[in-house]
């Protein structure tokens, strides 16, 4: 008999994740609104934040389509290679 929950389920999704170390950022500008916002529809082509790296602000695309269905970093939170920003459900 198992008691407690030690396996972490996963959650349905692709994870859209950091190519880079650098600064999350959910917006283009300060004052301008998210790239997306949870519910929003995507596909691979759509741009859903900026990494910014040595002053450089850098596109990440979804890379698949669905609905984004969390975004896990905050704005203009430091992120490493591989962190996880977003999930995206089919």
């Amino acid at each position: 008999p198992q008691r407690g929950g030690s396996r972490k389920i996963e959650p349905e999704g692709t994870y859209v994740t950091s190519p880079m170390v650098g600064t999350f950022y959910s917006s283009p500008g300060p004052d301008q609104p998210p790239f997306v916002k949870v519910g929003d529809r995507v596909n691979e082509g759509t741009v859903v934040c900026i990494i910014e790296a040595m002053k450089v602000m850098n596109e990440v695309k979804a890379g698949t389509s669905g609905i984004i269905a969390e975004i896990l970093a905050d704005n203009a939170q430091p992120v490493e290679f591989g962190t996880k920003l977003l999930r995206i459900h089919p």
